[in-house]
């Protein structure tokens, strides 16, 4: 007997979707399993939404074909409406309905699944309640904060207990410490519900918080696809790099004489032949054998910016806790790890 196997939460291949003459996706592929959180992060324009959308149902494929936990619901001569699609989105406008209040926002998806009003407006209450905004069960989106009002779209979404969830930068709109508590909020809820998620946003400190894998989007297409880590530390051109966090890059001679302890991707090599080399501010230490001098100072609370002028150029170099030099001084810095650019295609 063959031991059954479950699809893919998301498998969708060759997708092109056009907008008239302009292609606004060309040729992705995407495979998401259960459970996985995929981030599609990249700039405004690069395709995240539409992406979403085409998974959504709210768009039509030029090309290719999509399948959501394991049923076909997009080819080029196949197109299931979003309401039949095993799907629940969470909008960046929050998308409310304005004469529904939270409750009633939150029970009307069960309700269409054929639960009965009292038992769906039960389930609601408790949504709400685990969210922490049960006391704001009665009001409708115009007394709502923001956050309050993305709460309620990712119940919402919760109450529809779908195979995939899709997230269109969902706390874009939102201050610092709401954005993190809510990123917290809905990877601690997705892991539990065990659905898959794909999530679009342009903020890489939120794509490497709550990715189980990231893939990078440039003018439609995906440029690279790994685990935070991978993309964050060994990122395949310079576009990807600066994407995904603050970079320098250095030539194989200054690596050689700031080395210290030196390890990580290319270190080996890095002493002996030419090349560029990516090193991340987390990368650099003060206190070794290279000769800096420091140009620029940036507190940020948690951690001090420094911009070093290094033989050849400029570093980035971050260290906890507040500054203990000042612009002129003169210093130096280890370098503890570099990853070697691939040459350019």
């Amino acid at each position: 007997m063959t031991a059954s196997t479950t699809p893919p939460a998301v498998s969708a291949t060759g997708v092109v979707v056009d907008y008239g003459v302009t292609r606004a996706v060309s040729g992705v592929d995407l495979l998401v399993q259960p459970g996985e959180t995929l981030v599609l992060l990249g700039p405004s324009g690069s395709g995240k939404t539409t992406l979403l959308y085409a998974l959504a149902g709210f768009l039509g494929l030029t090309e290719g074909r999509i399948e959501l936990a394991g049923q076909l619901v997009a080819s080029g001569d196949r197109t299931v409406p979003p309401e039949k699609r095993p799907v629940a989105m969470v909008f960046q406008h929050y998308g409310l309905w304005p004469h529904l209040d939270a409750l009633e926002t939150v029970a009307y998806p069960m309700r269409r699944a054929g639960v009965a009003t009292a038992e769906a407006r039960r389930r609601a209450a408790e949504l709400l309640e685990q969210l922490r905004i049960g006391d704001l069960a009665g009001r409708r989106p115009a007394q709502l904060s923001g956050g309050e009002q993305q709460r309620v779209g990712l119940a919402r979404a919760l109450a529809r207990r779908p195979a995939v969830y899709l997230l269109d930068e969902p706390t874009a709109h939102l201050d610092g410490a709401l954005k993190g508590e809510l990123q917290s909020e809905m990877v601690t809820r997705l892991h539990a519900d065990g659905a898959a998620a794909v999530h679009a946003t342009h903020d890489v400190e939120e794509a490497l918080a709550v990715a189980d894998r990231v893939a990078l989007l440039r003018s439609g297409r995906i440029v690279q696809v790994g685990e935070p880590t991978e993309v964050y530390a060994r990122p395949v051109d310079d576009w990807a790099a600066a994407l995904t966090g603050p970079a320098s890059f250095i030539g194989a001679e200054v690596v050689a004489l700031g080395r210290s302890g030196l390890r990580g991707e290319g270190s080996d090599s890095a002493t002996h032949a030419a090349g560029r080399f990516l090193v991340r501010p987390d990368w650099l230490r003060f206190d070794g054998p290279l000769p800096v001098a420091v140009t620029e100072v940036r507190y940020r609370g948690t951690h001090t910016d420094y911009r070093l002028s290094i033989p050849g150029g400029e570093v980035l170099l971050r260290e906890p806790g507040q500054p203990r030099f000042a612009i002129g001084a003169e210093a130096s810095c280890r370098v503890e790890r570099v990853w070697r650019m691939p040459e350019p295609r």
